[in-house]
């Protein structure tokens, strides 16, 4: 039996360290969490590069929704261009409308990938047919695909979660993702196979003055940041969970 792991999402360089010291297995890199995520700058990019663990970065050029432009498009495959040329392992991407992924688009950026791991995003949970949108996937050579299984958290999504992973077999990874913490991390995994979690395992770790919200400067009235005994009690769930399959 392959062991689980834990991919934690961060938006700011605290975050970062915090999730690589607490154990984190992989880092998704991103800014604007609060907006479901975009594409980190250069510099974290940069800064990322140098943690011990793989670092994958979400490449979305704005919030809403995933009907990109050309432009649009040839934005996202400048940045995948960055993410390879300061040393990230992996790429996070996606684009869909109507219902559907965007295959052209979707496809241009995984050639633009060469050779980097690539994840596609939760854009996935917007189609109305998963099982061909697992096909396509496997078909450009996407390894992993984040989902809840179209619900608003992973737990919601648990049957859909595992008729996916039942159907992408050994092509592809399935990862849960949404609303998970070390209370209901292991249920996830029994309930549905997955072997791959993705989370922020967030808090509100330092108060903003007043003014930084009032004028805007913040959606928050808090800095959000990874909390790393979070990260460590999810990873202690998902090592007791694999130690009870062993047996």
């Amino acid at each position: 039996m392959s062991t689980i792991s834990l991919e934690v999402c961060v938006d700011n360089l605290e975050s970062l360290r915090t999730a690589a010291d607490a154990g984190a297995d992989r880092i998704e890199l991103c800014s604007a969490l609060e907006l479901g995520g975009l594409t980190p700058c250069a510099g974290f990019m940069m800064a990322a590069a140098d943690v011990s663990v793989p670092v994958h970065a979400l490449i979305r050029p704005r919030a809403g929704d995933f009907d990109y432009s050309r432009g649009e498009v040839d934005q996202m495959i400048d940045d995948v261009q960055a993410c390879r040329e300061v040393g990230l392992a992996g790429i996070v991407i996606g684009a869909g409308a109507g219902g559907r992924l965007d295959e052209t688009s979707v496809e241009a950026l995984v050639d633009a990938a060469d050779g980097l791991f690539v994840t596609l995003h939760r854009v996935f949970d917007l189609v109305d047919d998963r099982v061909l949108a697992i096909d396509i996937a496997a078909d450009l050579g996407i390894e992993r695909i984040l989902t809840s299984g179209g619900a608003h958290s992973a737990p919601a999504g648990i049957e859909e979660i595992r008729r996916c992973v039942e159907y992408a077999d050994s092509r592809l990874s399935i990862m849960a993702g949404g609303g998970i913490n070390a209370g209901n991390v292991a249920k996830i995994v029994e309930q549905t196979g997955v072997r791959d979690i993705h989370g922020s395992f967030s808090r509100a770790t330092r108060q903003f003055d007043p003014a930084i919200p009032a004028l805007g400067f913040s959606a928050s009235e808090s800095l959000i940041a990874a909390d790393g005994n979070a990260v460590r009690a999810a990873k202690q769930a998902l090592s007791c969970f694999s130690e009870a399959e062993s047996r």
